[in-house]
């Protein structure tokens, strides 16, 4: 049978010292995961698929990974740091300005599940299908929401002793944004890239200085 002119050249470990022979093992197994995970979903990921797409044998599966569901969630957390790093570099990059920040934040998440539509598919629609992955989506959405809160804060200012309108408004942009980016990516929102990025800083920052209006408006006067 002819070999398949497209599949990557089989990896040669010889003079390669044991530990990075398996770091290197892992890395085409998350590869090939991710692959697989971003473009034809759970039901194709498995742990044969994978081994073959990785060109490994599946003995090498088991030397990194207890079970599917372990590198599902290495796959989610490696591409989720990846977005992460970039959102933070982004908005690093922007200096101290709220407007600049906020928009290279966005511009940055927008670009990063755009440019590679598996990225997209991994982050907001396969890991809400499966158990693992959800339960990891559920903490990294808290993890977010924290920051939100911070950021919040630190621009707009803290808000009166036990209002709680900013963390309301802080999961209400957490969620609200993965629900715009899975429209987006699916075509239920038909907008460029650059609109969308601009709507949603607008709406984003609009969200946070109503928050703290109205948290101050309904502070008790002192009497």
């Amino acid at each position: 049978m002819p070999s398949d002119a497209s599949a990557p050249p089989r990896p040669s470990w010889a003079g390669v010292p044991a530990a990075d022979r398996r770091a290197a093992r892992r890395a085409q197994l998350l590869d090939a995961a991710f692959d697989l995970l971003g473009t034809e979903g759970e039901a194709a990921t498995t742990v044969r698929a994978v081994c073959r797409r990785a060109q490994l044998n599946p003995r090498y599966f088991y030397e990194s990974f207890d079970g599917l569901d372990a590198l599902l969630v290495a796959v989610y957390e490696r591409t989720v740091e990846a977005m992460t790093t970039g959102v933070l570099d982004a908005m690093e990059a922007a200096g101290d300005d709220t407007v600049a920040r906020t928009r290279a934040a966005v511009d940055a998440i927008v670009g990063f599940v755009d440019d590679d539509r598996r990225a997209g598919r991994v982050l907001y629609v396969e890991a809400i299908g499966n158990a693992a992955l959800n339960r990891h989506r559920i903490e990294t959405g808290r993890a977010l929401l924290e920051v939100v809160e911070r950021s919040s804060r630190e621009h707009h200012g803290p808000l009166p002793p036990g209002e709680t309108i900013g963390r309301t408004g802080a999961a209400i942009l957490v969620g609200g944004l993965s629900g715009l980016l899975q429209a987006w990516l699916d075509g239920r929102i038909d907008a460029p890239r650059e609109q969308l990025v601009d709507d949603a800083t607008a709406l984003f920052l609009a969200l946070g200085e109503t928050a703290g209006r109205i948290a101050h408006r309904r502070r008790p006067s002192p009497s």
